[in-house]
């Protein structure tokens, strides 16, 4: 079976193409700018243990038009894996909002894209682009099956104490006002791998995932069951991100209109895009960040210890939530790849049980893999994310009735 999973944004394609059958990627790509002057096609296929990349740099008017250069790359002599856009059993899409009626994978049919569609209002920079790659791709692959993989699906599992705000309930009852967490298609694929790696059934594991890359999430892990996740009604809540503040004073809206005369936009701006690492030191990038702490940046060590500091209060209020603790597993691009990171957010939680061990920490990071001391009674792993692979393997698994 031959899977085409794609991450449609506002103005860009992000794809991956499987052979289920074989358990390997046969192609990728990115299309960035849609819908500007100068947009980009960049593809790398994987042919007979090489890489073999293609390109367009041309504009593109729109993502009909970026999904046919795709295929036209997919089926092209020299970068092409397959020989027609028919050779494409099922399209996997990310969709970032499925709100509380989607609590699994599904197939996509017309009240899906209209219950989508009614969750827009709750992820109005996600849902709508989503919804474009699902309606062009029912166009350019009539023959194959439509799965939608739900970000928030995984955090569906989180019972009411964790999820209610503390705000009248007909806030929740007639607006759908409550914690949806995101990023769940990584933590569910995380919580599964470091279970095979740990060689121990996932029901008898209780987790703590923390994803760290430009957006940042954690998640509470019992038996495979999300309990409770750090971002919220929005992706705003939570962790210090790249550029999103995370938690903050629910009042501060309220101070920055009245004191400095800003608008709902530009508090918006402020806090989603003005925030968070780049709002601290200037850098929305952590390499940037701890590179600035090395050479002095005061701001930037600051901006360093906030983030983590941040981390290590969510691991010990979700140790308290799981009431015991098997293993803390980072992940996605800062936390497999930045282990003074890693150090930080577990320094001082000894006494929990969590410790880092240096030179582990700092080993070459090719799959997962333990960082925690021998013997250590909480282990603390880097287990590489792969939401695209979770997506196609979700998408397979619907196919074949559960299998």
């Amino acid at each position: 079976m031959r899977i085409l999973v794609i991450n449609t944004g506002s103005s860009s394609i992000k794809y991956q193409l499987f052979d289920m059958e074989r358990a390997v990627i046969l192609a990728s790509g990115l299309a960035e700018r849609i819908g500007e002057e100068q947009s980009s096609l960049r593809h790398k296929a994987f042919i007979d243990g090489q890489e073999r990349l293609g390109q367009y740099d041309r504009a593109i008017a729109d993502h009909h038009q970026g999904l046919d250069l795709i295929v036209e790359l997919l089926t092209a002599p020299g970068v092409g894996v397959i020989t027609h856009k028919s050779d494409i059993d099922a399209v996997g899409h990310r969709v970032v909002h499925g709100g509380e009626r989607f609590k699994a994978p599904c197939l996509i049919d017309e009240a899906v894209i209209a219950a989508i569609e009614e969750n827009a209002a709750l992820a109005p920079l996600h849902n709508p682009p989503n919804l474009v790659g699902v309606r062009v791709a029912r166009q350019i692959f009539p023959q194959a099956a439509q799965v939608a993989v739900f970000d928030t699906a995984f955090h569906q599992t989180i019972p009411a104490e964790a999820f209610l705000y503390a705000l009248p309930y007909e806030l929740y009852q007639k607006h759908r006002v409550r914690r949806y967490g995101f990023h769940g298609t990584s933590h569910w694929y995380v919580t599964e791998q470091t279970a095979l790696f740990l060689g121990r059934p996932v029901e008898e594991l209780d987790i703590i995932t923390v994803h760290l890359g430009n957006g940042a999430s954690m998640a509470a892990v019992r038996g495979g069951r999300c309990i409770d996740t750090t971002m919220g009604l929005t992706p705003l809540e939570g962790l210090v991100m790249g550029t999103r503040s995370g938690d903050v004073d629910p009042a501060l809206p309220f101070f920055l209109a009245d004191q400095l005369g800003l608008g709902l936009k530009d508090i918006d701006r402020l806090l989603n895009k003005e925030s968070g690492l780049k709002g601290l030191c200037g850098h929305n990038d952590m390499r940037q960040v701890i590179e600035a702490s090395h050479n002095g940046d005061e701001k930037a060590a600051t901006a360093l210890a906030v983030y983590a500091y941040r981390i290590k209060k969510y691991i010990g209020a979700y140790l308290a939530a799981l009431g015991r603790l098997d293993a803390l597993v980072f992940t996605a691009g800062i936390g497999e790849n930045a282990p003074q990171v890693r150090e930080l957010c577990c320094r001082g939680l000894e006494g929990l049980g969590i410790a880092i061990d240096p030179a582990r920490n700092l080993a070459p990071n090719h799959g997962p893999r333990l960082i925690s001391p021998e013997g250590a009674l909480v282990q603390v792993l880097v287990t590489p994310t792969n939401e695209e692979l979770k997506i196609a393997q979700e998408t397979r698994k619907l196919l074949n009735g559960g299998r």
